[in-house]
């Protein structure tokens, strides 16, 4: 049985859809319910996943945003009927711990990237590597974007980074306006990778790190690894599943 509990955006639409779903199903408390019901825009999920992890409840997010990647289209007519016949996904977050200038460290998780970018004018100057292992010995950039599957259709996209498939088990490592080397690409790592990135000039170039909406400023270090400890449940209804989603973003990356 569906107990849900809803939450909403402040938007008007939100608000139009949260009425409508109260006309037609029982609004529980967070406590009791065994389903968040997600009213908003990408953003606003990312905050509610955060906000409720621990509960280990499912999560079925509804569009009243902009582009709704993670979310699922409203219907009057089949949005409780959908509701029921939902398919899950399970995914876990990145981790992200940062060492700030001041020598501490905060962290957060990231369900789409981890974002290192310049704080200044003066480019970051940046090391990373995977594990003990180098992958780049200084790269001079804008900043350079880590990203799971589910993240991969976002701002890694929107820096040409690939599109992986859901089930692919990498992570995404793409530079942001690489100055020098000009022609790296980035890389796709195992997502049991441990990546690391340490600022080479934090007092010239100071960089921030951003966990999907939470960000530090005046990183001198940054760990980016998957938390496999944390899972989190998204239902789709079923001709729109977030696989789906991410195989018609290949197609259009592919023919555009």
């Amino acid at each position: 049985m569906i107990k849900a509990h809803i939450v909403f955006d402040k938007n008007n639409l939100s608000k139009k859809i949260k009425n409508f779903l109260e006309k037609k199903i029982k609004n529980y408390s967070i406590n009791k319910c065994n389903l968040i019901i997600v009213v908003g825009g990408d953003g606003f999920m990312l905050s509610t996943l955060k906000k409720y992890n621990k509960l280990k409840r499912s999560f079925y997010g509804i569009n009243s945003g902009n582009y709704g990647f993670l979310m699922n289209k409203f219907s009057s007519k089949n949005t409780i009927k959908n509701l029921s016949k939902a398919k899950m996904v399970s995914i876990s977050p990145l981790e992200m711990i940062v060492k700030n200038k001041s020598h501490i460290i905060k962290k957060s998780i990231a369900i789409n990237e981890v974002s290192i970018l310049r704080q200044s004018r003066q480019a970051a100057s940046l090391e990373i590597l995977n594990g003990s292992r180098k992958i780049i010995k200084k790269l001079v950039s804008d900043g350079i974007i880590v990203s799971t599957p589910a993240g991969s259709t976002a701002y890694n996209l929107s820096v040409h980074g690939p599109i992986l498939n859901l089930d692919s088990k990498k992570l995404s490592i793409i530079p942001i306006s690489p100055f020098r080397p000009r022609r790296w690409k980035g890389k796709v790592v195992s997502d049991k990778s441990i990546i690391r990135i340490k600022n080479l000039n934090p007092n010239k170039r100071p960089i921030s790190s951003v966990a999907d909406n939470f960000e530090v400023r005046n990183a001198i270090s940054v760990l980016v690894k998957i938390n496999t400890k944390i899972k989190f449940n998204l239902l789709y209804d079923g001709n729109r599943s977030l696989q789906k989603k991410i195989k018609i973003e290949q197609i259009r990356k592919e023919t555009n």
